[in-house]
């Protein structure tokens, strides 16, 4: 299980959204690249990389930021504002390990089935997932749908994505720990391999979703207000993939 510490851009600069309100912005840092040497200083393998203002309107709007963290040797799980087959191309050709669609998915399901099946793009997308209140959200978290998500987990379990990432926007942002039975429940029903991403506050909880069969945890807030410590969170998930 690999722990993904999050860099959210907004207007160039490392932020969070308090439960995904654009209005309930808390910002860190103005240097995002400097924000991803710590990261990998700190021991880590992956940078979860969030365009907000992309996500909002529905164009990437901070690609040059995206290859300025891949420069660190980090690997990118990148999403924000990627609609349609040019952005996944500019973001893979940023440095993109990893990028995640979620609106355009649940809105052009046929699209979305397609291009995962693209060879081109094979285990290189993510489903991004973001629930609240058990319904999908989709527009940056401004639009809800009647969907949830182990409805959509269940229907692409044979598709050859790179992971389902899941957050749960009424955690996002909140240290008020996972919603680890909607996390459970959801790696129960899908074969593709599940991110969460959420509420993540301490390293007790990390300690009980290192017991979940997960690919990786992502961590914002907890790590920019120093409540994890990155280091120590990387060795919990260390340890549950040795077995120790």
């Amino acid at each position: 299980m690999y722990i993904l510490p999050a860099i959210d851009l907004l207007n160039g600069k490392c932020v969070r959204l308090v439960q995904g309100h654009y209005d309930r912005v808390i910002e860190y840092e103005d240097d995002p690249v400097a924000v991803a040497r710590r990261f990998l200083d700190a021991g880590a393998r992956w940078v979860h990389v969030v365009d907000l203002q992309g996500a909002r309107c529905g164009n990437l709007m901070n690609t040059a930021a995206l290859e300025r963290i891949a420069a660190t040797g980090l690997q990118v799980e990148f999403g924000g504002g990627v609609r349609d087959e040019q952005a996944i191309r500019t973001a893979l050709d940023a440095g993109a390990t990893r990028v995640i669609v979620g609106t355009r998915a649940l809105e052009d399901w046929d699209w979305f089935r397609g291009v995962v099946h693209d060879a081109r793009f094979l285990k290189k997308i993510s489903l991004g997932l973001d629930a609240r209140l058990g319904k999908l959200a989709t527009h940056g978290w401004t639009r809800e749908t009647e969907r949830t998500a182990a409805e959509v987990a269940r229907e692409v379990a044979d598709w050859p994505l790179a992971t389902i990432c899941y957050t749960d926007i009424g955690r996002d942002g909140m240290l008020l720990g996972p919603n680890i039975d909607a996390i459970r429940d959801l790696a129960g029903v899908s074969a593709v391999p599940i991110v969460a991403a959420g509420g993540v506050t301490d390293l007790d909880d990390v300690r009980r979703l290192a017991q979940i069969n997960l690919e990786g945890i992502v961590i914002g807030r907890a790590i920019y207000e120093q409540t994890i410590a990155l280091p120590e969170a990387i060795e919990i998930a260390h340890r549950d993939d040795e077995g120790v």
